[in-house]
């Protein structure tokens, strides 16, 4: 289920929990609970619904500007039903926490075994240290360009990549990947010595929101976090080539959840 990027900071703030969708059948059930970028999102009810019997305050809780424009947007696939989402934020992404929990011998052991199971499993061999390596040693390298470094499509190499994430071992970044705290120490324990990597950003990472070509150009201008947009304006960063509006609305939006704005014009 597809949630826009304003609309999963709506329901994080608690001013949206609802959605409306048309669907041959319903994609979702009471209890799904969905990862995204302001962490889990929870499916609290799922009814189908005549569009006729919606009302101004549906419309209002689904953050649309008018019940005219909730039906004007529930007319596409009229031939399918439409359904009654209710949403609610579930707190943070488990994941992130894990991410920076360091583990000890006895889980380093566990992670590793669940690393050769993972390989075992593996239709084209082990993949899982090289993909880590690959990782560690090229961070923010495009997947598509990584995955052609070890001769994977790109699509699979993803999908690898996303097992590895599901442990605690990589994050996703707006371009690329980098090794967590986590997925560092059981690279480093399979090493003679620990591997020497440049110094961790201090800050919020740039939202994946925000596109590949708006990310790139940030960069270029070495702002690589949200406290570092914190210090320029709006139209600056519109200015940037690459960066549209809608990643400079998105980064404000990203901004506002962790009570950061742009700089005064």
């Amino acid at each position: 289920m597809m949630i826009r990027p304003a609309e999963l900071a709506a329901i994080k703030a608690g001013t949206i929990d609802l959605a409306f969708r048309r669907w041959a059948r319903p994609r979702v059930v009471v209890g799904t609970r969905m990862r995204t970028g302001v962490g889990l999102i929870e499916v609290t009810s799922v009814e189908q619904v005549s569009v006729a019997s919606l009302r101004a305050d549906d419309a209002r809780r689904a953050g649309a500007p008018s019940l005219a424009a909730l039906k004007q947007a529930l007319a596409a696939r009229s031939s399918d039903p439409a359904w009654r989402i209710g949403l609610a934020y579930a707190g943070p992404d488990p994941r992130e926490a894990l991410r920076s929990a360091i583990p000890d011998a006895d889980e380093i052991a566990a992670i590793n075994a669940r690393l050769d199971r993972l390989d075992a499993a593996s239709v084209h061999g082990p993949w899982t240290r090289e993909t880590l390596d690959l990782i560690d040693l090229n961070p923010t390298v495009r997947a598509p360009d990584l995955a052609a470094r070890v001769g994977r499509e790109t699509a699979d190499f993803k999908k690898d990549v996303r097992k590895l994430k599901e442990l605690g071992l990589t994050e996703s970044l707006a371009i690329g990947y980098l090794l967590s705290p986590r997925g560092e120490a059981v690279v480093d324990a399979g090493l003679p010595t620990p591997r020497e990597r440049a110094a961790r950003e201090d800050g919020t990472p740039l939202p994946r929101s925000i596109g590949a070509p708006a990310t790139r150009a940030l960069r270029a201008a070495g702002v690589t976090t949200l406290e570092q947009v914190a210090t320029h304006t709006a139209a600056e960063l519109g200015a940037m080539h690459g960066v549209g509006p809608i990643a400079v609305t998105r980064l404000g939006e990203a901004m506002a959840e962790r009570g950061l704005a742009y700089r005064a014009e």
